[in-house]
């Protein structure tokens, strides 16, 4: 799709073509996202109601009812809730795997290190939080990443992550495919800045001050903000990729052309070694728009838009988009349960109350008492019970209390179990009792609530791995320059390694005394090697510790022997004070064994069987040179029997002793070495035969 008006654009040069391409963008994408806006905006508002602001109950039936009851019941809220908690207790997280170019697991380590550290110094949980919050509530939430200054003190640059707390300011290329918008080629991020702040950083743009960038108008500005526009677009440049191959090693270095000196690439031509092929390489640009006019502009060094956006569900029907959270099938069920509610307290409200009914004769004279018996505690009513000509005067009498309607309050519990089913979420998510009694049972009700809106989950996660995608882009361009960092493991314990892009390998491990010297665990060079991203979901690390305790815990009580074992690892999961201490002297009481340090026993028995075979084994091959040499001189049959004993132990050792096949490879090997040996020698001549033919046999059936 063609996004811009290119016969308007023609003709046009500089700024003023970059300002109409925007203004085109941003009018499309406006229109694509109209619908999906206003109800985002609607679902939000009745995610967020209560009592005081009615935005649970449409604005023309509020206006109808008056005086009457409007109650709002917000258990939308609740179902909300339980997902967005439930994303923060199970973070994702980013993973780095080496891919190639000489890329290690180490190297890979830390990587995820410095990712950590990028997370941490931008309190990016926050950025993901928020979002996440508009994900579930609206449809949509959105983050981004940026680049500044580490501080006021060096030139060197940092990478954040930072939140982005109104969702309506952005727009995304509308004609994106990948659900993350990894593939967009433009996007915008309004902010609204106090006059006095914008003219301040801005004084030669004073004069565009009451402005809004690219007519943006939306009812949220304010008189005393301007609106301006960030406005990333990306641009393609044609290049070419060079593979060209070491003739002696046959190893291949790919090279673009664009970065060959012009010199050599006269030199660079297909054939010998030497392949090429055309690529795109993208390039981005910022640009910040206060009203028709560029006030800012620099290069994005990466290749993606840094705008990552995570969705609920998106949907697009008759080429009409839209985008729901889990606040959209919520909202009949909360509206029936409203309604029920204020309908079945107007209802009790509407009956009498309960007063006595009395003749008047029965109360003449005792009305002080009366009038007061509904507000004092009375022991004794005393009424007038004949009258003077002896008749009796019925007794004064309560009237029947009001009664519940039970139809509201069927309708209330209706309208409840209404709300599970198209939240997918019952009882058990929330912790109520239920039908289920067993603990399997009640567990699987759970993990069935968070099947039905794992979606949210998973779409986080995508983000979250888009996000790792941008700073492994990133981290070469801008950790250009050698530096000290300190970097954050998955436990949260901290190391410091020594960043520098021109070591020719992607990791190097420092020796221990250069580590006590410079307090540095290790070189790291982002730019060697090549590196892919996912993102794994699941419960937090301290979370994790705490369930590794606690199965740590049942494991030793049904298996106290295991404490001598595994005692370590147990206080090693606990989080009192002294705990890694305890934790470190139980490891020094284990044995080597159970550490794998030391011999297995059953291996050590068998390494003294073998070398106490290997023993015999070598005593036999002197016993037998020395016999066959004597049974050719001699060529004797007692000798011929003695030197058949000594053949027999050697069968004996190959084969009524359990050994390895490498075992007996090697004793064979030492019996083949002394057969040539003995081969050396010089024979004196044979006279029996029978004893030589003997003799080869006995050397073929070890053989």
């Amino acid at each position: 799709m063609i996004d811009t008006d290119q016969a308007a654009l023609e003709g046009l040069e500089g700024d003023e073509k970059i300002i109409l391409e925007a203004k085109q963008r941003f009018r499309r994408c406006e229109e694509w996202e109209a619908d999906a806006r206003s109800r985002f905006k609607n679902d939000l508002k009745f995610a967020e109601a209560d009592s005081d602001n009615g935005y649970q109950w449409p604005s023309n039936i509020l206006q109808d009812r008056g005086q009457r009851p409007c109650l709002t019941v917000n258990k939308t809220r609740q179902h909300n809730l339980q997902i967005i908690n439930d994303m923060k207790k199970n973070k994702p997280s980013v993973k780095v795997r080496p891919t190639g170019g000489g890329a290690t697991f180490e190297s890979a380590q830390i990587y995820e290190g410095v990712v950590r550290h990028i997370e941490y110094n931008s309190n990016a949980q926050v950025a993901y939080d928020t979002a996440s919050n508009y994900q579930v509530k609206g449809g949509i939430g959105y983050w981004r990443v940026i680049t500044d200054y580490a501080n006021e003190d060096t030139f060197d640059q940092e990478i954040f992550i930072r939140r982005i707390k109104n969702t309506l300011s952005v727009y995304l290329d509308m004609d994106i495919s990948e659900q993350d918008g990894s593939d967009a080629r433009y996007g915008f991020i309004f902010d609204d800045i106090p006059n006095e702040e914008f003219i301040k950083k801005y004084p030669e743009s004073a004069h565009i001050a009451s402005q809004t960038a690219l007519g943006n108008t939306d009812n949220w500005l304010t008189k005393d903000h301007i609106r301006v526009a960030e406005y990333y677009r990306r641009t393609e440049k044609k290049d070419k990729l060079v593979a060209i191959e070491n003739p002696e090693n046959g190893e291949i270095t790919y090279i673009r052309k664009s970065l060959i000196a012009p010199a050599m690439r006269k030199y660079i031509k297909d054939g010998d070694g030497v392949r090429s092929r055309d690529i795109i390489t993208p390039e981005i640009e910022w640009f910040l728009i206060a009203g028709s006019e560029i006030i800012d502009r620099k290069p994005w060094p990466g290749k993606y838009i840094p705008i990552v956006r995570v969705i609920g569900e998106e949907t697009i029907i008759d080429g009409q988009m839209d985008r729901k959270g889990h606040t959209r099938a919520l909202k009949d069920p909360q509206r029936m349960y409203n309604y029920n509610a204020s309908a079945s307290v107007e209802y009790g409200a509407l009956q009498s109350k309960s007063p006595y009914i009395a003749p008047a004769e029965a109360i003449e004279g005792y009305e002080t008492y009366w009038n007061s018996a509904n507000t004092t505690n009375l022991s004794v009513l005393i009424y007038n019970s004949m009258r003077d000509d002896g008749s009796l005067i019925p007794a004064p009498a309560r009237q029947v209390p009001p009664q519940g309607a039970t139809i509201y309050m069927e309708g209330m519990t209706t309208a409840d179990a209404q709300m599970m089913m198209a939240s997918g979420q019952y009882e058990a998510n929330f912790g109520r009792k239920s039908n289920e009694t067993s603990g399997k049972a009640i567990d699987a009700r759970e993990h069935q609530g968070d099947d039905a809106v794992f979606h949210f989950t998973d779409n986080q996660a995508i983000g979250i791995r888009f996000t790792g995608k941008i700073l492994i882009d990133l981290i070469p361009k801008i950790y250009d320059t050698p530096r000290i960092i300190r970097i954050m493991a998955e436990d949260g314990s901290e190391s410091t390694i020594q960043l520098d892009p021109e070591s020719e390998e992607a990791h190097q491990q420092i020796a221990e005394a250069e580590k006590e010297k410079n307090n540095v665990s290790a070189i790291f060079n982002p730019n060697v090697g090549q590196y892919d991203v996912v993102a794994d979901v699941g419960p937090a690390y301290a979370t994790r510790k705490q369930e590794e305790f606690n199965a740590l815990v049942q494991t030793i009580k049904e298996a106290p022997e295991l404490m001598p074992v595994i005692g370590d690892l147990l206080f090693k999961s606990a989080d009192f004070p002294n705990a890694d201490k305890i934790a470190e002297r139980l490891h020094n009481m284990i044995p080597p064994q159970a550490l794998g340090e030391g011999a297995n026993p059953e291996v050590a028995q068998a390494q003294a069987q073998v070398q106490a075979m290997q023993g015999a084994l070598s005593k036999a091959l002197e016993e037998l040179a020395a016999t066959r040499l004597e049974v050719k001189a001699k060529a004797a049959d007692k000798d011929v029997n003695e030197y058949k004993a000594i053949t027999d132990r050697l069968d004996v050792l190959f084969n009524h002793i359990v050994v390895t096949p490498k075992d007996k490879a090697t004793m064979l090997h030492d019996v083949m070495m002394e057969e040539q040996k003995i081969s050396l020698k010089p024979e004196p001549e044979v006279q029996n035969a029978s004893s030589q033919n003997e003799a080869q046999e006995t050397a073929s059936s070890l053989s």
